[in-house]
């Protein structure tokens, strides 16, 4: 056996192992148990002639699916099942211990995150009479907690804590330093944009510093699949504790809708960032998370809609609007496209064979593309006519940003269908293009301001 394919074999077996230890039913000690036996399985199958990818290949396949085996684990030690998913258990059990503990972090910083909101008005700066300030800033009093407290569970270097401390110094700098009016787009702009940058800088957290890892960065991509799920359910429970709060004291003869506007709404949403990650850290499912769910009924119905648009294009002979808030629109779709692609990447078996549902998924990214292409005519067709203004050069940079993305993303997609390229590549490619994502961002943030000149 080479050097490469030794390196090869040991990469398919730490990415097995990565997999199949992500199913919470399934403990290290049945992990290692597991690889013992499939790593047997390998070195017989090497010993009667076959290349050892072809051999970890086929050892796999004669264990059985990984998510079969998280079932049979979860079935035969369902007690496990009810120790996860709970707060509390057995005195005894070290986990509850250790949850305790999490629990108390992470409300630690929850509280931070609250309090941080309502700091402003110390200095005179209400939610009233700061608009420019918490449009500039509302993004760090949630992700600067939220990055504490993933680096406080990672128990980060004091390298990778300097290099947090210096893209936020970084980020509030580009923010409040410029001379942007409350009505100028550069400000719209900045607060669009920013809590996508220090989303980025979270992901640094999230990873405790490995920012060049393949896998931690895939990681990355389903905490954040998994987090907005779960911080969507906990702002329709605000909801629904906002609305009784207003009833009950109205029944009373006390109006409080002030103290909901003021303290519940803008400290419970900050809390509930660092919440929401709580959750996901503690309450991944046992079988499948909730997002991969949602991605395989979302993305046939997006990429319906998208071709229902493209057919009423073609009918109608429209162009498409390029006013502010249908770019933002347009935008936002292609993001959403693109993070259905992302989530059902990084929660499909890269050694499962390609099936009805990636044959399905490849018409997001054709639909999308096309769409992309659409909006990058009008866009540049109102440059040329009208010149450039931030809204315009920024819409214009994020639809070729994302339009290269979902093309090669579609290409691979296709090959992969083909059985010419295997599903790895695919999601190399999008966790490598992270950082493309990142550098246009920050480059919106830093950049674009001062190059038009704050308009």
């Amino acid at each position: 056996m080479t050097v490469n394919s030794g390196e090869e074999l040991a990469a398919q077996f730490a990415e097995w192992r990565a997999y199949l230890g992500s199913r919470r039913a399934v403990h290290g000690a049945d992990v290692d148990e597991l690889e013992d036996h499939l790593r047997d399985t390998v070195a017989e199958l090497v010993r009667v002639g076959l290349r050892p990818d072809e051999a970890f290949l086929v050892a796999v396949k004669r264990m059985g699916n990984q998510d079969e085996l998280a079932r049979e684990f979860a079935q035969v030690h369902s007690e496990r099942l009810w120790k996860q998913l709970v707060l509390t258990g057995a005195a005894q059990a070290p986990e509850p211990v250790a949850a305790r503990s999490d629990v108390a972090v992470a409300l630690g910083f929850a509280v931070i995150a609250a309090l941080g909101v309502k700091m402003p008005e110390l200095f005179g700066l209400g939610f009233d009479d700061g608009g420019d300030f918490y449009l500039r800033n509302i993004s760090f009093f949630a992700l600067v907690p939220l990055a504490a407290y993933l680096a406080t569970r990672r128990r980060v270097t004091v390298r990778v804590a300097g290099v947090l401390v210096t893209a936020f110094a970084v980020g509030v700098a580009g923010a409040n330093a410029y001379p942007m009016a409350h009505s100028s787009q550069s400000i719209v702009l900045t607060a669009l944009h920013l809590p996508l940058a220090l989303w980025f800088v979270v992901g640094v957290a999230y990873g405790g510093g490995e920012w060049r890892s393949h896998r931690r960065w895939m990681d990355f991509i389903r905490f954040t699949g998994e987090w907005a799920i779960y911080f969507v359910l906990i702002a329709l429970g605000g909801g629904v504790l906002t609305g009784m709060t207003v009833g009950v004291f109205r029944a009373i003869g006390l109006d409080a809708t002030p103290f909901v506007q003021s303290w519940l709404l803008p400290c419970g949403a900050a809390g509930a960032v660092v919440i929401a990650a709580w959750l996901v850290e503690a309450k991944q499912s046992v079988i499948e998370n909730m997002a991969p769910v949602l991605t395989k009924v979302f993305t046939p119905l997006f990429a319906t809609a998208m071709l229902a648009f493209l057919v009423a294009v073609l009918l109608t002979g429209s162009i498409i609007d390029v006013d502010r808030e249908v770019l933002i629109v347009f935008d936002l779709l292609l993001v959403v496209v693109l993070g259905l692609l992302l989530y059902a990447i990084s929660a499909r078996d890269p050694a499962s064979e390609p099936a009805l549902f990636d044959r399905l998924q490849l018409a997001l990214p054709v639909s999308a593309v096309l769409i992309d292409l659409l909006v990058l005519l009008a866009v540049a067709s109102r440059i040329t006519e009208w010149g450039a203004t931030p809204n315009k050069a920024a819409a214009l940079g994020e639809n070729v940003v994302l339009l290269a993305n979902l093309t090669w993303t579609a290409f691979l997609l296709t090959r992969f269908l083909r059985r010419r390229r295997p599903f790895r590549h695919l999601e190399q490619w999008q966790t490598r293009y992270l950082a493309v994502y990142a550098v246009w961002v920050w480059c919106v943030v830093l950049v674009f301001p001062p190059a038009f000149r704050f308009a």
